[in-house]
């Protein structure tokens, strides 16, 4: 008696086949509207980011140490579990940000999708970029311009937690001293992104 491997023919179908096939099933997903986040992963000085967008806009912008697969689940849970790689659905972003990062381009012209922030931590990150490319904030000064002069943790919370780093301008937030604080891609990325913006950090 022969038995057959019913995966084995999966081992004959060329990458080239599997990348149209992948293709189709997105765009028919996109089609029935059942294509809730796209994502793709962009190799970048800093590593590689998983960039997601919803039909709103980008809604995620992890780094590699946060962990992709993690990231991805979380977006399920919180915004739907209908999440697929569509790369073509982040082009622009992917281009906006390697032209960023090459030191090309000095503002974001992308729709965001802010849902994973909520309350004053959305408030805070919708003044960040006000910040202009080159300079810097204290987490005192925006927390006045956020309205809440006395709530410099939580803008420190705000900045430690923004869902969409690089993008949403939180590296150039520093202490009132000029100091670094804390860093969602880590402190190494944060004198990174400050050093291609000029900026000499403390």
């Amino acid at each position: 008696m022969t038995t057959t491997d019913p995966l084995r023919p999966l081992a004959d179908v060329e990458p080239d086949d599997l990348e149209r096939l992948h293709a189709r099933l997105v765009a028919d997903a996109d089609a029935a509207g059942a294509l809730d986040v796209a994502y793709r992963t962009l190799d970048t000085p800093l590593g590689s980011l998983l960039l997601a967008a919803t039909g709103g806009g980008l809604v995620r912008v992890a780094f590699e140490s946060e962990g992709h697969d993690a990231v991805l689940e979380r977006l399920a849970a919180l915004v739907s579990p209908r999440v697929l790689r569509a790369p073509a659905r982040l082009d622009d972003a992917a281009r906006q940000i390697e032209e960023y990062l090459a030191g090309r381009r000095r503002a974001f012209d992308l729709p965001v999708d802010l849902r994973l922030a909520g309350g004053f931590r959305r408030e805070v990150l919708s003044h960040l970029p006000d910040i202009p490319y080159g300079r810097t904030a204290s987490y005192t000064q925006v927390a006045a311009a956020a309205g809440r002069p006395r709530a410099v943790r939580a803008v420190g919370t705000a900045c430690a937690t923004n869902p969409l780093p690089v993008v949403v301008p939180c590296h150039r937030v520093l202490r009132s001293d000029g100091s670094l604080g804390g860093y969602l891609g880590g402190l190494a990325t944060k004198k990174q992104l400050l050093a291609l913006e000029g900026v000499v950090a403390a």
